[in-house]
């Protein structure tokens, strides 16, 4: 009697251990941080947890795990409700990340050919990055502005577009900076062509992107279907056929329960991660300012043009 009474709370909270580290394990493959993020995710306990595990979806998770496991008496589905409410809305709603990484890459290509029209006027450099960081796109407006308040104060150009670059964090910018580095530094002959191969460069892989996009939207839609057919399922039968639910009462059961949905978890992460576009390398390392007159790594067609005459 003794054991059986200490056996239950036992096992509850070693289920509940379980299914917090698989709550994690989810949320920590799913989210990819930026570069800064992992500077600054150093600080304090709470920044070590992943985003999806802050604020109000984090509450939430807590408050539908804890009301599944009391509706069904089944400490394991509390534990999957809980990273289902974490990992699911991520996974299957609207990419939004990719959304806002296609618009900065387009906000990079229009500045871009700002820039190259301005040249061409016979405008200088400076002149011509002041200009367009005035009707710099929405997407990128915050970084152009700061970078020609850094100009307006004095700073060197090249100090002032590294920083840009760090801000930016972002590989399409860091092409267009690297060649911005080089003409400030050199006579740049060719500039303003340079800028408009390079706006071209982006735009054409903002249409690649769109065109994965478009061809993940029927492999998106059918996760969702079966997502939502497993759901319903699994609820109708709580609901209106418990009976037939009795085998996960027992502790055998709640480990088949648990299986089930850590395959189900491992399953939809890896849908998650095939689906991922992989980010090219920057040109310019993050957090490692050009020193004045370095040689800086950049295409050949980057070299030839700021060096010609």
């Amino acid at each position: 009697m003794i054991l059986d009474v200490v056996a239950v709370p036992l096992g509850a909270l070693l289920g509940a251990c379980a299914g917090l580290g698989l709550v994690l394990l989810v949320a920590g493959a799913m989210r990819r941080p930026a570069n800064g993020e992992r500077q600054r995710g150093r600080r304090g306990i709470a920044s070590r947890l992943p985003r999806a595990l802050r604020g109000h979806r984090g509450v939430g998770a807590v408050a539908a795990g804890l009301m599944a496991g009391a509706l069904t008496g089944w400490p394991v589905a509390g534990l999957l409700v809980a990273a289902g409410t974490v990992t699911l809305p991520k996974l299957l709603g609207p990419d939004r990340e990719a959304v806002r990484r296609v618009e900065r890459m387009e906000a990079v290509a229009t500045f871009t050919e700002m820039l190259r029209d301005t040249l061409s006027a016979a405008a200088g450099l400076e002149q011509s990055l002041l200009a367009a960081a005035e009707v710099a796109p929405a997407a990128i407006r915050r970084e152009a502005r700061a970078l020609a308040g850094r100009i307006r104060m004095g700073q060197p150009l090249s100090r002032a577009l590294e920083a840009f670059a760090e801000e930016m964090n972002d590989p399409a910018a860091d092409a267009v900076v690297t060649g911005l580095l080089m003409a400030s530094r050199r006579q740049a002959g060719q500039l303003a062509p340079l800028l408009g191969s390079l706006a071209e460069s982006v735009r054409e892989q903002v249409a690649m992107r769109q065109r994965i996009a478009a061809g993940r939207t029927s492999a998106r839609t059918s996760v969702r279907v079966c997502c939502a057919t497993t759901i319903a399922l699994a609820a109708g039968l709580i609901c209106l056929n418990r009976p037939y639910l009795e085998p996960f009462d027992s502790p055998a059961g709640q480990l088949a329960l648990a299986t089930a949905g850590g395959l189900f978890a491992v399953s939809f992460a890896w849908l998650h991660s095939i689906a991922a576009i992989e980010e090219t390398p920057r040109l310019l390392a993050p957090h490692a300012p050009t020193p004045q007159g370095a040689p800086l790594v950049v295409p050949a067609q980057a070299r030839e043009a700021v060096t010609r005459p």
